[in-house]
């Protein structure tokens, strides 16, 4: 249960990481726009808050494999 946990919690991070870097291939033009301070606060947020989401989604699957 807890590898599933780690699992879950692990690929959303995974996620997050990969959405908030995939940007920096954008013209440098662009990236003030995309790593704005309000944009990257809402990355902030996303990391504190989707896991929990994600695991709620997926708490039958943890469970109970």
């Amino acid at each position: 249960m807890i590898a599933r946990l780690f699992c879950v919690v692990a690929m959303t991070w995974t996620a997050l990481i990969v959405a908030f870097l995939a940007p920096s291939a954008l013209p440098a033009s662009w990236q003030y726009y995309v790593y704005s301070p309000a944009s990257v606060g809402l990355w902030l947020l996303a990391v504190v808050f989707a896991p929990l989401i994600a695991v709620t989604a997926k708490w039958p699957w943890i469970k109970h494999g």
